[in-house]
């Protein structure tokens, strides 16, 4: 297709992402982000050997795999602390780790830097207000009072997209499942080479993001969905491993500052119908959002972007591009949100449970498909 202008809304993985893609392919980039100061929270993040895989059709490998720290295996412990299984990991690249964990600052910085350094252009604290859907293009109204005309818009704002709301409001919308994450960050011990996953009804894990951190991840069920003030989150964090294996309740001791605990409530959502509205195409959690049990969030928001700007480079229709995006997509993509929600409701009795050794093998399988 001839060069298009287009809109990026959210500068987070997928925007990000997106806006380097189709930057590689020669489109015109404008990237809109609501936080002036682009920040994001200082915990790690889990990428699997698709999303390194992802990364190298970027033209990223190199810097990202040294930003992070490879591992290749996935180690799974039962609530007594027994370990019962340690699962390979396919690597898909050669040479390169089967998974990756970093710290979500330095991915952050590594995908700004790149965009930036594409030509994209960035602009921070700005959102889009309003936008006239035509059958030529869209005008975006900003929040800034300009107003500009683009031939395509996409929406990769998130969970609690404004884009879906305001060009799919009938589409699904997220749903609380009842569970809720914590995140917090530790000194990496020498012996930590996996990923470690431990089942029990509090869940929780160990993933090293640098040579000298590594993050606990805890999910632990959440009636109602309690909001915890920030002052005293630390200790209510501790308070949640009272039941865990012992290696976890081991490091509650050192859960100290309120403001290095990341807690967030865990929902869904997979928009079953059309993926985008005339000129305004959604990815990433703005139409799939998956919980985390199976580590794939941030992957699927990368391969979306891949694939977005592949149909849009190979088509010469819009329409027919955003068609086969969401045709190319939306299979792998409800995987991952149904089979996470199925590990997520068997931890809190709304299901059967589940077998993580087997719903990991499993994934290793499906991601390692081509997109």
């Amino acid at each position: 297709m001839q060069s298009l202008k287009i809109l990026v809304i959210g500068g987070g993985i997928g925007g990000l992402t997106s806006a380097i893609a189709l930057r590689n392919k020669g489109f015109d980039i404008t990237v809109i982000e609501k936080d002036p100061n682009w920040s994001v929270y200082g915990v790690g993040i889990i990428q699997q050997s698709n999303a390194i895989r992802a990364m190298e059709q970027l033209g990223l490998l190199r810097d990202y795999v040294e930003a992070g720290v490879g591992f290749d295996f996935v180690e799974i412990f039962a609530p007594d602390g027994t370990q019962v299984a340690r699962v390979p990991a396919p690597s898909l690249v050669e040479g390169c780790p089967a998974n990756l964990g970093i710290g979500r600052p330095a991915l952050h910085k590594l995908l700004g830097d790149r965009a930036i350094a594409s030509g994209a252009q960035v602009r921070l604290g700005v959102t889009a207000d309003a936008i006239e859907n035509g059958s030529d293009g869209c005008r975006v109204h900003f929040s800034s009072g300009d107003e500009e005309k683009f031939d395509l818009v996409i929406g990769a704002d998130g969970v609690y997209s404004q884009t879906r709301t305001m060009v799919l409001p009938r589409a699904e919308t997220p749903q609380f499942t009842g569970q809720s994450v914590w995140r917090y960050n530790f000194p990496r011990p020498d012996g930590l080479d996996a990923l470690q996953v431990y089942n029990g009804p509090t869940g929780a894990g160990l993933v090293p993001i640098s040579r000298d951190l590594m993050y606990m991840f805890i999910t632990t069920p959440e009636p109602g969905n309690p909001r915890y003030p920030r002052e005293g989150l630390a200790s209510a964090m501790r308070g949640k491993l009272s039941s865990c294996a012992p290696a976890i309740k081991e490091l509650a001791e050192q859960i100290t500052d309120d403001d290095s605990v990341v807690y967030r409530p865990l929902e869904g959502m997979l928009v079953e119908g059309p993926w985008h509205s005339g000129r305004v195409v959604l990815l990433g959690d703005a139409v799939h959002a998956t919980t985390p049990h199976l580590g794939q969030g941030a992957g699927m928001a990368i391969e979306d972007s891949i694939v977005l700007a592949d149909e849009l480079d190979k088509h010469d229709s819009i329409e027919n591009a955003l068609s086969a995006y969401r045709a190319r997509r939306f299979e792998r993509c409800a995987y991952i949100v149904r089979a996470s929600l199925a590990i997520c409701y068997g931890q809190l009795g709304k299901g059967p449970l589940m077998d993580n050794y087997k719903a990991t093998r499993e994934m290793f399988e499906v991601t390692a498909q081509p997109i």
